[in-house]
């Protein structure tokens, strides 16, 4: 049967069929360049060239760089000078290799490239070199020869995951000391916390090297390499085995949107070449971000890039990948100040089609590798057919993150009263997700603690956050905000297409912003920490919203909720109603900042219900209005209020800025 295409299925699409059509073509065509016999996954092997591997007895050292007039490995092993003993020869077609006995390198030792060129040269780290390291008081990197034993696997990747609730998380920040954690560190303290909190998903910033650690991990500098920041590579195989353990899939939050602008440690002007993996002239170099953009239609930048997909997959055995910065990929002017209304923006000469067949080949071998893998882009603009199977005309992607959701909360507490707060604007806002592709919702990701920003619980609460968050304070400021949290991330969640996602530490409501050591702030690694201590004791309140974060966790997951579409039954403006159908559960908001309301009647499904979650429990950190595990039962008359495809009644008591959950029995 012939697979329907996304102008099938979706109407507006219909005028850009010959686009669509030409853009499926195109990918197809790439692909079967790199691969016409076979996987594509087979054909790319550039790791397994390039870079520093042994062969048998020999080490071998690979590089491509056709600009170079001569290049040498220096080192601890010949003192940093460039011998003969140590000149790499030309191989054709710009490839260089220098051959060495098994003796000449050991593992641990430090090299580097240098570089001759038509007019200059430099010192260089390997395009492919997979461990780099910095020395602690020059701050200086360099490659390091690594040749451990083999690590041995004890786990496999877990099944593939239909509905990832992904826990986002920075190795070097996760410890509450103030220094760079690790991933030992990781594994012991902060792996199983996730695992009590049920999520199944992990989804790790700032694995590839990258000079800068403020950066967050964004502007990286060496694509293959591991930062050494946070451990070995063993120590990382170690922590991905223990969560695969646990039945924890393993993302990466993988970086080729761009490349860091630095030349001693990253691709900048590598052989003296402006344009060697970048585009060349200003459409090279990201004018808001200040680093170097690659061009994706060329061949050897699509190797490197793709090769880099495979490497990370089967080196540390990942179970996906979610892809930084899509939108600044996909066009020309990087999406930078554009709406993006209408679906011209999507089909136009705007659009850097290098890119969208880039990343369509960058899925196609992940998934060959792993066909269970999430694939997630992060893209702002909404490009119709992002996350719509490669079959159907689209890009591939598994998934798309639901990046509006974030900013409509931002807007919504900044900008609102809480009597100004719409649920109906808060239905459509939350559940306006194209119905062919999948979508990952968040109320707050790592953007939103980033300093210039505020979480969500600093905007509810602000300063009474410091002085009110034991249980024996009376603040209606933390009152309100601890009420809205819980009720924000329930409704993100119970909405979300088919996904969700959460920060680490926004689970009990972190107290304070991120901001990585830097001239500053002194160089301080104060608020570049979680305070893991704040969700332990019952006096305060933290641990309260971290109970509310794992029960509704594990209610979605034991109910399988997001395997149906929610249904609005209610969208009360004048009472702040939000009321829902998902599944066999029924999910009811009241926002109403001041006023409760008995016997509430709405049409519903007909059938006896049970109370499974209520977040003004005691046990939250709420006031007990409600009295626990209640049953209801609905009454056959129709309700003139709601949705009117129901011919029963549901009457339940809503109190104020309360959100209840019943699951029919």
């Amino acid at each position: 049967m012939k697979t329907k295409m996304i102008y099938d299925t979706d109407p507006y699409l219909v005028p850009y069929k010959k686009a669509i059509d030409t853009r499926h073509r195109r990918i197809r065509e790439a692909r079967d360049r790199m691969a016409p016999h076979g996987r594509l996954c087979d054909v790319l092997n550039n790791h397994l060239y390039y870079g520093l591997h042994r062969e048998g007895r020999e080490w071998v050292f690979r590089e491509w760089a056709p600009n170079a007039n001569r290049i040498y490995l220096i080192g601890e092993f010949n003192n940093w000078k460039r011998v003969a003993s140590y000149e790499l020869k030309p191989v054709g077609t710009g490839n260089w290799e220098i051959r060495l006995p098994e003796m000449f390198l050991r593992h641990g030792e430090l090299y580097k490239l240098f570089i001759e060129w038509p007019g200059g040269g430099g010192e260089r780290l390997p395009a492919y070199c997979t461990r780099a390291v910095q020395d602690p008081d020059t701050k200086v990197f360099c490659a390091q020869v690594w040749d451990p034993e083999p690590y041995r696997w004890q786990h496999d990747r877990p099944k593939a995951v239909k509905h990832p609730l992904i826990y986002e998380c920075h190795i070097g920040m996760s410890s509450e000391q103030e220094k760079v954690s690790t991933f030992s560190e990781f594994r012991r303290d902060v792996l199983p916390h996730i695992a009590e909190l049920g999520y199944n998903t992990i989804q790790i910033m700032a694995l590839q090297e990258h000079p800068y650690y403020g950066s967050f991990g964004y502007q990286v500098s060496n694509f293959y390499a591991l930062s050494s920041r946070f451990g070995t590579p063993e120590e990382f195989k170690e922590l991905v085995d223990a969560a695969h353990a646990a039945g924890i899939a393993v993302v990466m939050d993988i970086v080729h949107s761009h490349s860091v602008d630095n030349e001693a440690e990253g691709l900048s002007l590598f052989d003296g070449r402006d344009d060697l993996y970048f585009y060349s002239g200003p459409q090279g170099r990201h004018p808001a971000w200040g680093s170097r953009c690659f061009d994706y239609g060329k061949d050897e930048t699509r190797y490197f890039l793709l090769s880099n997909c495979k490497f990370w997959m089967e080196e540390y055995h990942l179970d996906g990948f979610r892809f930084d910065g899509v939108t600044s990929m996909l066009y020309w002017d990087h999406g930078l100040g554009k709406d993006f209304v209408g679906y011209d923006n999507y089909f136009n000469q705007g659009v850097d089609e290098t890119a969208v067949e880039y990343l369509a080949l960058a899925c196609m071998v992940t998934r060959e590798i792993f066909p269970g893998a999430l694939l997630i882009a992060e893209d702002v603009s909404g490009m119709a057919g992002l996350a719509a199977p490669y079959e159907a005309g689209g890009v591939g992607f598994g998934f798309r993150m639901a990046m509006g959701i974030a900013d409509h909360w931002i807007k919504w507490i900044k900008e609102r009263t809480d009597e100004q707060w719409s649920p109906g604007e808060i239905w459509y806002e939350l559940t306006n997700k194209r119905a062919d592709e999948h979508t990952i919702s968040y109320a707050e990701c790592h953007d939103q603690a980033l300093v210039g920003d505020k979480t969500l619980i600093f905007r509810l609460m602000d300063k009474e956050m410091y002085f009110s968050m034991n249980t024996d304070s009376q603040s209606p400021v933390v009152d309100r905000g601890i009420a809205l949290h819980k009720m924000i991330r329930l409704v993100t969640l119970a909405t979300a297409g088919d996904g969700y996602l959460t920060f680490m530490g926004n689970e009990f409501g972190h107290p304070e912003w991120i901001d990585f050591p830097r001239e500053g702030n002194g160089w301080s690694y104060q608020h570049a920490r979680r305070l893991w201590s704040l969700c332990k004791p019952d006096y305060l309140r933290y641990s309260y919203l971290m109970r509310f974060d794992k029960d509704m966790i594990s209610l979605v997951r034991k109910g399988n909720v997001l395997n149906d579409r929610p249904v609005l039954l209610v969208a009360d403006e004048e009472k702040k109603i939000l009321i829902f159908i998902r599944k066999s559960y029924i999910f009811a908001f009241n926002f109403n900042p001041t006023a409760s309301f008995a016997d509430y009647g709405f049409a519903a499904p007909a059938g006896e219900y049970r109370m499974v979650l209520d977040s003004d429990e005691r046990k939250f950190n709420g006031f007990g209005r409600v009295g626990p595990a209640e049953h209801h039962l609905t009454v056959h008359v129709k309700s003139p209020n709601g949705n009117q495809d129901f011919e029963d009644t549901m009457y339940l008591y809503l109190p104020s800025r309360c959100a209840l959950v019943l699951k029919k029995i």
